[in-house]
């Protein structure tokens, strides 16, 4: 039996209480922020941490752009938002469907070299984009894919991880399932899609999350691919509020701050319980 000691349980909760402060005041902050005019925000010191009245107006202007009191013009956010959206779904789906079906050819296809294939791709991890950036878009520039949802993803969808993932899950399935599915008559892709697809939904949704916020806080990539405006992510648009030319709306760069925080915690709040239950089931 586990004896209960109240000093520390309450000592465990004020470090967890501490924690969850350290980690929420930035966003509280950037959301009082919001709410305010650039000028209060600029003048104040410190940065008042009462909300302010002007947080509709605020996050229209962020959302749809327009002229602020200080004449700057302000882009829209939105356009930014909905490339961040496609990037990251494209991304996110990309890294599974490749990775699934690379490690079910591992596991239950025979071919010559089969082992050495496979660490050829873990040894990948070696090498992410911001290793290979160079080459990488001298070859997504020679295609003619820049300023283009194929040059902002392709080059991130493929995922050593991922395939590793997958490929220790499948060497857990029973060999009992395959040999049912053969007498069955089932072919590999029968196989693959009525078996293997719903045993592994829960690591596909935690690989989904995962993927997805990874995709949706892209900044370096994006960076070199997208010259065009139109192909901004969200990431960039902060940037591009912060660096540029005329006088910084912070007000504005709050807002829109907090609203590209909005579909990532979407996300992990509609799949929780998947998310978890796929890391625990993955660590088993």
């Amino acid at each position: 039996m586990v004896e209960r000691r109240p000093i520390l349980t309450f000592v465990s909760h004020l470090i967890l209480l501490i924690g969850v402060a350290i980690v929420v005041f930035p966003v509280f902050l950037t959301l009082v922020g919001s709410t305010q005019t650039a000028e209060q925000i600029a003048t104040a010191n410190p940065i008042s941490l009462m909300p302010g009245g002007h947080m509709l107006e605020t996050y229209q202007l962020a959302l749809l752009g327009g002229k602020t009191s200080t004449g700057s013009t302000i882009g829209a956010v939105l356009p930014m938002m909905w490339v961040s959206l496609v990037t990251a779904v494209l991304i996110a789906v990309g890294k599974i469907a490749i990775s699934l079906l690379s490690a079910f050819a591992i596991v239950y296809f025979r071919f010559p070299f089969k082992n050495l294939v496979f660490w050829m791709i873990f040894v990948t991890l070696m090498l992410p984009v911001e290793v290979r950036i160079g080459p990488t878009y001298e070859v997504v520039s020679n295609l003619g894919m820049l300023n283009s949802f194929a040059g902002l993803t392709v080059p991130l969808i493929a995922s050593a991880t991922a395939t590793f993932l997958f490929r220790q899950f499948f060497l857990t399935v029973p060999d009992e399932l395959v040999e049912a599915a053969r007498i069955d008559g089932a072919g590999p892709m029968r196989f693959f899609l009525d078996v293997l697809i719903p045993l592994s939904k829960t690591s596909i949704a935690a690989l989904f999350v995962i993927q997805f916020i990874y995709g949706w806080n892209q900044y370096l990539w994006p960076l070199l691919i997208s010259t065009n405006e139109d192909m901004y992510p969200i990431v960039l648009g902060i940037k591009r509020f912060i660096f540029g030319e005329g006088y910084v709306e912070w007000n504005v760069v709050m807002a829109t701050a907090i609203l590209a925080m909005l579909p990532p915690a979407l996300v992990v709040m509609l799949m929780q319980k998947w998310f978890v239950k796929g890391l625990v089931d993955t660590e088993k």
